[in-house]
């Protein structure tokens, strides 16, 4: 009897560390996909991508969209959408060069661009617009991995470029003063590629 419970817990222990690492998967392997819900990170600022009620006071009026310092934040989570009209399932890998379009959880509007001036560089102005039944070809952007990657994992470097203006998702160090956004990072649209439109899939997924 005593060797026959030696026997089972030994095998119940190389099954166990068999499997464990499986269980526990690095960042760099988790997969983003449709109707993951994630904040975006800007590389070199480190901020994420931020958005809440309060309308831009210049340029189009809408949604205001900025980069916060702050990790917890829960106005900086996202939902991975594809374009409108798409096939695509929820659960769906999504591949460099896809158009995809990112929901504001809060408040359900999506991010946007158009060619209106940024507030404070005078760049493609980036805002949230419309809601569940409202969208538009100016919510569209394009996924572009950088490096030799196929699909959008987390903590993988990417670009978001906006398909109708060229502009690509941007940030930097110029920070708003006002009292509701004060010290968030102003997010705009540039047409070329540099170190400040680099993101990456940071928390949820």
């Amino acid at each position: 009897m005593a060797l026959a419970l030696f026997i089972f817990f030994t095998l119940l222990l190389h099954s166990s560390s068999a499997k464990s690492p499986s269980s526990s998967e690095s960042p760099s392997e988790v997969l983003v996909t449709y109707g993951s819900v994630l904040k975006l990170m800007h590389e070199k600022t480190k901020c994420r991508l931020h958005s809440q009620d309060v309308p831009y006071g210049s340029g189009s009026g809408q949604q205001s969209v900025t980069g916060i310092p702050t990790v917890d934040d829960s106005n900086s989570y996202w939902i991975v959408k594809p374009e409108k009209g798409s096939p695509v399932k929820q659960g769906d890998t999504i591949k460099s060069g896809t158009i995809i379009r990112l929901q504001h959880l809060g408040t359900r509007k999506w991010l946007h661009s158009h060619m209106h001036a940024s507030p404070i560089s005078n760049n493609l102005e980036v805002s949230c617009y419309g809601d569940d039944s409202e969208s538009d070809k100016g919510d569209n952007w394009k996924l572009l991995i950088e490096g030799s990657g196929k699909n959008w994992k987390q903590d993988q470097k990417i670009r978001l470029q906006h398909l109708e203006t060229g502009g690509y998702l941007h940030s930097h160090d110029m920070t708003y003063s006002s009292r509701i956004v004060g010290g968030h990072h102003e997010v705009c649209g540039v047409g070329e590629k540099n170190a400040n439109n680099i993101w990456l899939a940071a928390e949820g997924i």
